[in-house]
């Protein structure tokens, strides 16, 4: 799959390079700035950095993917062994493994981004404008190859999952998961390929493109016209701050309270939204109040807007706030110790038909809230900073990234724990401890699949 990707990688480079370049004649002479004083730097060399922050982006969004596969790939096997000691022991072990991936995506994303603006600034000193836009191939490339990971590692596992159970369960009416099923592999492997590399591909691509937009922004305000550096740097300042609060955040899982039950997985879960978009929303107030300027200038669609550091932190939060409200709303529609699960379990009675219909009605009326959390955001953000404050309240969704990630990498891991117990002829009692893992991943594993699409949309709103 790597070497398709790569072979993709280079000639979405090279059309990219030639685009740019040509728009003025791959000409070597400058040109006056939009918003900016001065001369920017000319079109050859614009498109030289574009294409090179592109393959940064592509490579950093690869190698993302795969590391997340491999720390999962050894936390199945570990988790499975731990759950012999109790469903305490197996959860610590599945979550810090997602914990690791999710600081892995996280951090890589964020000093790859600091050390490209960096060594991009050596050659185009304070033309931000231009700067920051050669900077935007970060995001492409980011999703770009989540696009592969994303929509081909989802349907890979998927039509292996499919498979497996029907072949399995329905043909031979055996149990999920049993070794004489060789499915069953594809399935296991599927739930590393689409829900962890996939899914961290997926999740970078989200956090450049944000991150991105939002550094766009800011060069035409006036931080770009003062060069205020530290300002303009604000979008990545809230994913660093994020970091260090999933940092404690996950100290919480897995020192501080113990889980003694199964019954007691879901709540840790949940308390964990809770607790790191209350830490994250005091952390942005603290950055806010430090690295902007009590007033400053954004500049929306031509007209200028003056926008407060307490109203660019309610923009951040706004977004924090929204994406926790999805993902209690998510929970709600998709955990079994809530009605709308339970009725659906109920459907079966009268037949596959009735349970189809059912469960797609569900589906639809599950996303009214969170439809409507996204139209306040856009609004809210909007009114205060514009553009800019759309940019950031999708960052500020995105912010808690970390905790998110390890959340739902936490299902698959434990999914295929369970599937090795089986596979090995393991004790029965290891395999209900590992299917409460999963009961309780697949409920936040939902929850992730809600947010980020709902950053997409938040991202969307900015682009248009």
């Amino acid at each position: 799959m790597y070497q398709y990707v790569g072979m993709f990688m280079v000639v979405f480079a090279a059309i990219i390079f030639l685009f740019l370049g040509s728009i003025e004649g791959f000409s070597t002479k400058g040109q006056p700035c939009t918003y900016s004083t001065g001369t920017c730097k000319p079109a050859l060399y614009t498109a030289l950095f574009s294409t090179a922050s592109f393959l940064l982006g592509a490579i950093t969004s690869l190698v993302s993917g795969f590391l997340g596969m491999k720390i999962a790939t050894y936390a199945n096997a570990r988790t499975t062994l731990e759950a012999r000691k109790g469903v305490g022991k197996a959860f610590i072990t599945a979550f810090r493994s997602g914990a690791v991936m999710g600081f892995l995506l996280s951090s890589s994303g964020l000093v790859v981004l600091y050390i490209t603006i960096n060594v991009f600034k050596v050659y185009y000193g304070d033309d931000w404008e231009g700067l920051f836009e050669s900077i935007t191939g970060y995001g492409l490339g980011g999703s770009s190859m989540a696009l592969f990971g994303r929509v081909g590692g989802g349907i890979y596992t998927k039509a292996a999952d499919v498979g497996a159970d029907l072949v399995g369960k329905v043909e031979r009416n055996i149990p999920e998961d049993d070794p004489r099923n060789p499915a069953v592999i594809a399935d296991n492997v599927g739930d590393n390929v689409g829900d962890i590399a996939g899914m961290g591909s997926d999740l970078f691509g989200s956090y450049a493109e944000s991150s991105c937009a939002a550094l766009v922004v800011a060069s035409i305000s006036s931080f770009g016209i003062n060069h205020d550096f530290t300002a303009m740097c604000y979008p990545l300042l809230v994913s660093s701050v994020g970091i260090i609060v999933c940092l404690l955040t996950t100290l919480f899982a897995t020192d501080f309270f113990e889980i003694k039950a199964a019954s007691e997985i879901e709540p840790a879960l949940k308390k964990q939204l809770i607790i790191s978009t209350a830490l994250m929303t005091i952390g942005v107030a603290v950055i806010s109040w430090l690295a902007l300027p009590a007033k400053f200038t954004i500049f929306n669609f031509g007209a200028q807007k003056d926008v407060s550091n307490w109203g660019l932190f309610f923009c951040v939060a706004v977004g924090l706030w929204a994406g926790l409200i999805i993902g209690f709303v998510t929970e709600y529609y998709t955990s079994n110790a809530y009605s709308p699960v339970q009725d659906v379990a109920d459907s079966c009675r009268t037949g596959a038909a009735t349970n189809v219909i059912f469960g797609l009605a569900l589906g639809y009326k599950s996303v009214i809230i969170p439809i409507f959390a996204i139209a306040v955001s856009i609004y809210v953000s909007f009114s205060i900073a514009a553009m800019y404050g759309i940019a950031m309240a999708a960052l500020g969704m995105l912010s808690t990234m970390a905790t998110g990630l390890a959340i739902d990498a936490y299902g698959p891991i434990s999914d295929n724990a369970g599937g090795i117990a089986e596979m090995a002829g393991m004790s029965h009692r290891i395999r209900e401890r590992t299917d409460a893992l999963d009961a309780a991943g697949n409920t936040t594993a939902a929850i992730g699949k809600v947010n980020f699409p709902a950053l997409h949309l938040l991202g969307n709103s900015f682009l248009t």
